[in-house]
């Protein structure tokens, strides 16, 4: 059995192989249950998570699990909010063949994701990407969705602007990269937004959106988290990863379901219809669109299979 960690991974992908391996699963046979979800109170001021992933190939292919933890105190700690382990296995047996860093396929099957929605959402010119939040999976954004749209400047915006700046400096090369203290100005020029963070408050506000913009929402995975509006969800037409996720567990989704500011019918389509070809996704050069994406167990047991075939060819 291999053991894959996250430098063998990173040499393994990039951003156009991930996305394509995952545009394929989402047309493929792949049975995936509904996560299991549970809360683990950690002290009065932290509710840590732990996530069991499961999926697999109808007909014969792999099986695949993801466990993962989730402690958002943890960057006080000076250690990842997010810690996982994948188990990759032969479909028609059950033998296991790799186990490999969870949080590394995390990153890049989550950014992949993300730029998967933008090839049919964001507009084929877009060229400002915003970042809102400057953790892990902000490096992995950036790039993925430079590798699906033309992006030639970035601004990256964390309440802690010194991260923000710590980040830009890092990543500024072939990119424009630079910090902003300005969210609001910020999303005013930007032809895509994507949010990486773990707010429980709206931080992107509809007002702000300008024509033709696509929001992309990562971070949130609980009912309680938001990271926009309701005028946001109320100005643009609706995507999600996945219906059955998105829709019991995004506050982003679920929030707005709940208040009736949108309706099952106005969630236009999902990863499994734009990749299928069921919704042909953005309609006009003006349309705001918005995706918000929770994960799904598809996106890790492709991104696994893809490593685990590189590294062994």
């Amino acid at each position: 059995m291999l053991v894959i960690d996250a430098a063998e991974i990173g040499k393994a992908l990039t951003p156009a192989l991930v996305i394509e391996a995952l545009r394929e699963a989402f047309r493929a046979p792949i049975e995936v249950p509904v996560r299991h979800h549970h809360s683990i109170p950690r002290g009065p001021d932290e509710l840590a998570t732990l996530l069991l992933m499961p999926a697999w190939h109808k007909t014969g292919g792999y099986i695949g699990v993801k466990i993962a933890s989730v402690f958002p105190l943890n960057a006080k700690r000076n250690a990842p909010s997010v810690e996982a382990s994948y188990l990759l296995m032969a479909g028609d047996t059950g033998t296991p063949l790799a186990v490999m860093d969870g949080r590394a396929i995390t990153l890049w099957r989550t950014a992949a994701a993300s730029a998967l929605a933008a090839s049919y959402l964001a507009k084929p010119k877009a060229q400002r990407l915003l970042i809102v939040g400057a953790g892990a999976l902000a490096p992995y954004l950036i790039k993925a969705h430079a590798t699906a749209r033309p992006i030639a400047e970035v601004e990256v915006w964390n309440r802690d602007v010194a991260k923000a700046e710590t980040l830009a400096a890092q990543l500024d090369g072939s990119l424009k990269v630079t910090a902003t203290p300005d969210l609001e100005s910020a999303t005013r020029r930007a032809d895509i937004i994507s949010a990486a963070t773990l707010s429980t408050e709206p931080l992107i506000k509809g007002a702000w959106l300008q024509p033709g913009v696509h929001v992309d929402l990562v971070g949130g995975f609980t009912p309680k988290m938001r990271e926009a509006d309701d005028d946001c969800v109320r100005r643009a037409s609706v995507f999600v990863d996945t219906r059955a996720g998105a829709s019991k567990e995004a506050g982003d989704i679920v929030q707005p379901l709940q208040s009736g500011v949108i309706a099952d019918q106005d969630i236009k389509g999902d990863l499994f219809d734009l990749c299928r070809g069921v919704h042909s996704g953005r309609a006009r050069e003006d349309e705001i669109t918005y995706f918000k994406s929770v994960g799904t167990a598809i996106e890790d047991l492709a991104a696994a299979v893809l490593v685990c075939s590189r590294v062994k060819g």
